[in-house]
């Protein structure tokens, strides 16, 4: 089989492009690197893509597929997310397959993970 050379971008839904742009980029360190007025915001850091599409739908449901930011110190760097603007869906740690981590939702709703770096078989099940 041929080797594709394939490059995965994520795309995030959301309302406010702004708002979602600050939280992303000071939460993660992404840097913006492209915009499209009123409906795109493009998003890179660490090898990762982000996009950010405005929709004019809410969110409303459990998101099907999840960021895990994977950090040295969990209770250190949810406290942070959580100044940011980001709120804590699990209020105590979960710990299971070696790691330890927290379920959070960005500010509009979206949820993902703040993990330990995994000693054990698997990434977090948030």
């Amino acid at each position: 089989m041929e080797n594709v050379d394939v490059r995965i971008e994520f795309t995030l839904d959301c309302a406010d492009l702004d708002r979602m742009t600050r939280f992303w980029r000071d939460a993660v360190g992404f840097v913006v690197v492209g915009v499209i007025e009123g409906r795109y915001v493009s998003l890179r850091s660490h090898d990762v893509a982000l996009t950010l599409q405005q929709v004019d739908e809410p969110k409303t449901v459990k998101n099907r597929m999840h960021l895990d930011l994977l950090v040295d110190d969990v209770e250190l760097e949810v406290s942070r997310l959580e100044e940011l603007g980001a709120s804590r869906l699990t209020p105590t740690a979960r710990e299971e397959f070696g790691q330890t981590w927290f379920v959070l939702a960005d500010p509009e709703g979206n949820e993902f993970c703040v993990a330990g770096e995994p000693s054990g078989i698997g990434p977090s099940n948030g």
